[in-house]
């Protein structure tokens, strides 16, 4: 047996990188175990080339439409085999960054294959034995393919394919409507493909004003989108046969397929049985410090089964860490884990919907809107899709937001920020913005919000009597 490790990592994705950094900044030696490629889901088949990919259709978009600026530009050809080259290219440089960064901790052990535990403090991996005082899981997650006759017969394909296609299909069908679904479905109908989504609604777990906008934007660009589920699929001679039961039952062909229909941890395979680790198809399961069933074992990101993105999963793979090696212990699980959809227009969201609010607490809670009209700098550019809305209690304390319109992820960073401290309204109507940028709105909003509140309270009252 080989000298124990202070901290033995299994995967190499958001979670474990970032653990495996922190750790080794911390003085503690760790095997990084990777059974396929570092950096994970995100660098290979996720945020990295499907953001490429709408880059791409964004600046073809950007022609196509550059006479209503009065510039009128020849119809753009598309070269699929270059654009699914660009992605590879855009996925090499990101990876060579993580693995070169990687290297600079000479405290890291990069150890390929798959690892099976023996016991809680024991690893193999094929003929190799590998000890270690703690364990963190970082294992993240596969698609969660549908359970539909003649899927897997059929030539379909999960986020783990789709960027190795270099053609341009006439017809695609994108079974579900969430994320990934909506992003790849907007990109590719940029490109030229006539794309039908179909699910029961456009990314049903958000605010319903969200899938409103995004199914006119859809529209205009001739994105089909169909309410319903599909029940059966065939392929034949090049062509796929989707039989759906919804409002209308129907049956409708493609010449690509595109499963977007989630995703589920990965957990098997791993003998966690063994090294006393409780776990079912939602997940390992975790207390809030992130620490499993086996006292030195913990896990963190996709495999746990909690909010699926790359910054969570990193963030917890440090709590994770923390907790690991310094005395004490701090929460690796948070409620306010904010999201984005990189379509055009972006959207992202942070903290309790209106809905949820209200169930929370009670009569409490208000909700503001600001339209992207209202924004001169969205006037400017012609970006009129969308809106700004934000959830507070009477105090005017912060609870949530919804961004619907172009840069949204970055804009949300400034509502995460005021949620996590506490901040009001008012602090926000308060904060100088530039003008004119998209930001200026989140001060407008906030500010009529102030002055609404401001009016309604017995010394606004009073002013508004005496002027």
């Amino acid at each position: 047996m080989e000298k124990p490790f202070d901290l033995i990592i299994i995967g190499a994705g958001s979670a474990g990188l970032t653990a495996a950094e922190f750790a080794a900044k911390l003085g503690a030696r760790v095997a990084l175990v990777e059974r396929g490629k570092i950096g994970g889901d995100c660098t290979w088949s996720g945020c990295v080339p499907s953001k490429a990919l709408l880059t791409t259709a964004k600046m073809v978009h950007t022609a196509n439409k550059a006479k209503v600026y009065g510039a009128h530009l020849e119809s753009v050809p598309i070269d699929m085999k270059k654009v699914r080259d660009y992605l590879k290219e855009t996925i090499g440089k990101i990876y060579e960054q993580e693995l070169a960064h990687l290297q600079e901790f000479p405290e890291i052990e990069l150890v390929h294959g798959w690892a099976r535990f023996l016991d809680s403090h024991t690893i193999r991996i094929g003929e190799r034995k590998l000890e270690g005082r703690a364990f963190l899981l970082a294992t993240g997650a596969q698609p969660n393919p549908p359970q539909v006759p003649g899927y897997f017969e059929a030539p379909c394909l999960t986020y783990e394919q789709f960027f190795d296609n270099e053609f341009l299909p006439k017809r695609l069908v994108v079974l579900g409507a969430g994320a990934t679904g909506m992003e790849m479905a907007q990109a590719y109908g940029r490109l030229g493909a006539a794309v039908t989504i179909v699910d029961v609604s456009l990314l049903p777990t958000l605010d319903p004003q969200v899938g409103q906008v995004m199914e006119g934007v859809f529209k205009r660009e001739g994105i089909n989108f169909i309410s319903g589920m599909a029940t059966s699929i065939s392929y034949e001679s090049g062509q796929f046969s989707i039989t759906l039961d919804g409002d209308v039952c129907q049956t409708i062909t493609a010449d690509l397929l595109l499963s977007a229909t989630g995703r589920r941890p990965n957990v098997d395979g791993m003998d966690l049985g063994k090294a006393g680790v409780i776990f079912d198809d939602g997940g390992i399961q975790v207390d809030t410090q992130l620490r499993t069933s086996a006292r030195n074992i913990y896990a963190a990101g996709d495999c746990t089964g909690g909010f699926q993105t790359t910054h969570y999963a990193g963030w917890q793979g440090y709590k994770a860490v923390r907790n690991i090696l310094i005395p004490g212990s701090v929460p690796g699980v948070s409620r306010l884990v904010p999201l984005a959809i990189f379509t055009d227009p972006e959207i992202a969201h942070v903290g309790l919907s209106e809905a949820a609010a209200q169930v929370e607490h009670d009569d409490r809670v208000h909700a503001a809107h600001l339209s992207l009209d209202k924004i001169d700098r969205a006037v400017i550019e012609n970006n009129l899709d969308g809106f700004v809305k934000i959830v507070y209690q009477n105090n005017g304390k912060l609870l949530g937001a919804t961004i619907v319109a172009p840069n949204a992820g970055e804009l949300l960073a400034e509502y995460v920020l005021a949620i996590n401290h506490g901040l009001s309204v008012r602090d926000l109507a308060e904060s100088m913005h530039i003008y004119p940028t998209y930001s200026m709105g989140i001060q407008q909003l906030a500010s009529d919000v102030s002055t609404e509140q401001y009016l309604k309270s017995a010394v606004g009252r009073i002013v508004s009597r005496f002027y």
